[in-house]
């Protein structure tokens, strides 16, 4: 991964979306603050895509994350939440609005060898019938809220929750 300078636009964007995050974790907000001021590594973009009922997610096995929401890194010149968009369709085939408010704001490593970065959830709702395709190697499912799944972002599971519990 390159380390390099957001654009201002771009930056703008991240700056506007964590400020309209629903949650923050992990201090975000300072973390983006500290690390906008020299190179950084990529952002991380995901989408949590729920049911009309909110009582499913749309999950994608990862070859060694496990569980994981469709998501994946921010390219140069791409806000987090178009990169959220295309990782989405990318990964599941769907091609749906987000919505306005973005989830949540974390600081997380996407692998043990990488330092961690911020990354921006993004919300969609999508009927369950709507077929996934997933990418080779990387299947797409529905996964219920009340049954855990294995991750390797454990508190993805009680953050969803959450979300859904504080819009129910």
């Amino acid at each position: 991964m390159t380390r390099g300078r957001l654009d201002q636009h771009i930056l703008d964007a991240v700056r506007s979306d964590v400020a309209a995050a629903e949650r923050e974790f992990d201090d975000a907000r300072a973390w983006l603050d500290a690390a906008a001021q020299e190179p950084m590594q990529p952002l991380g973009a995901e989408a949590w895509v729920f049911d009309p009922e909110f009582t499913q997610v749309v999950l994608v096995r990862h070859p060694w994350r496990a569980w994981v929401p469709p998501g994946g890194k921010v390219e140069p010149g791409e806000t987090p939440r178009e990169a959220a968009a295309r990782e989405l369709f990318e990964e599941t085939g769907l091609q749906v609005e987000l919505l306005a408010q973005p989830a949540a704001v974390a600081v997380r490593s996407f692998h043990p060898e990488l330092p961690a970065t911020l990354s921006l959830s993004y919300v969609a709702v999508v009927d369950p019938s709507t077929p996934l395709t997933g990418e080779s190697g990387q299947p797409a499912a529905w996964m219920r809220l009340d049954q855990g799944w294995e991750s390797y972002f454990p508190d993805d599971e009680s953050r969803m929750r959450d979300l859904v519990a504080r819009w129910r």
